[in-house]
């Protein structure tokens, strides 16, 4: 499916969010988008997954307009468009168990029976590396990046057309980043889903995705291929604040105790990134 965001705007008050964005996704195209904290990247997901209705402007699903004022509009879009967001813990219910968490989106978007919709579960606790019997848990008793991958598997249960992940790996260590991003990449080729990712990692950015946009005060200010540099001046800033993989040679003598440990694994991050 491709998903169309024709010249959106967006207020809190009489604060502008977002500033006339227009961005077309095709359909099994990765996208990234990059850009500080405070810029609009989340409020744009938060558009784009429908969660909220912009001040102005509109959003097209394969050309046709996106109607979310009825409930059959709502779940048909729902079907195609699915989030995972940062803040794994905030976005599960504490009392329900893994299982439940998972079947959610199967209880009230497919027709699946009770047994095909528990294998379903299974299903997907395996290929987010989880055990089966993780299903019974509770969110309490998973580490931040089970409860992630919980989240993950959930938004993938209905197999999406397109997945919106905002800041969905920031909270985690390098190298569950490095397992969860490459899964991903997996995921996207096998089925032809879509993938619109927003981070504040501009080398995860380039490696993930085939393009990349960059947000400042609410508008796009650069779209650019992944291999391509960036045209837009505030967008070459935020590339050349990028650290490098590895201190310059010479510098590693005057690290604090353990600087080399980190060093090492963001180059564990890019070579893994880039099979």
């Amino acid at each position: 499916m491709s998903l169309t965001l024709s010249a959106i705007s967006h207020r809190y008050g009489t604060r502008c969010v977002l500033d006339n964005v227009s961005l077309t996704l095709a359909p099994g195209e990765r996208v990234a988008l990059v850009g500080g904290s405070g810029e609009g990247k989340s409020t744009l997901s938060r558009i784009m997954l429908g969660l909220e209705t912009p001040t102005e402007g509109r959003m097209f699903h394969d050309g046709v307009p996106v109607s979310l004022r009825h409930r059959a509009g709502r779940q048909a879009f729902r079907q195609q468009v699915q989030g995972v967001f940062q803040d794994a813990p905030g976005a599960v219910n504490p009392r329900h168990t893994v299982a439940r968490i998972i079947d959610e989106p199967l209880r009230h978007l497919s027709r699946l029976s009770h047994a095909a919709r528990w294998a379903r579960v299974t299903s997907l606790l395996d290929a987010v590396h989880l055990p089966a019997e993780y299903a019974r848990r509770r969110p309490h008793q998973l580490s931040g990046g089970q409860l992630q991958r919980v989240c993950l598997a959930r938004a993938l249960a209905i197999n999406p057309s397109l997945l919106i992940c905002d800041e969905a790996t920031s909270g985690l260590d390098t190298v569950l980043q490095v397992e969860l991003t490459r899964w991903l990449a997996t995921q996207c080729r096998d089925s032809g889903m879509g993938l619109f990712f927003i981070t504040h990692d501009l080398r995860l950015a380039r490696r993930l995705c085939s393009r990349v946009l960059v947000m400042q005060g609410g508008r796009l200010i650069d779209d650019v291929q992944a291999g391509e540099a960036f045209t837009h001046p505030e967008a070459r800033a935020l590339e050349a604040a990028v650290l490098p993989a590895l201190p310059p040679a010479g510098t590693m003598k005057n690290a604090a105790p353990g600087g080399g440990v980190q060093g090492e694994s963001t180059v564990v991050t890019d070579e893994c990134l880039q099979r």
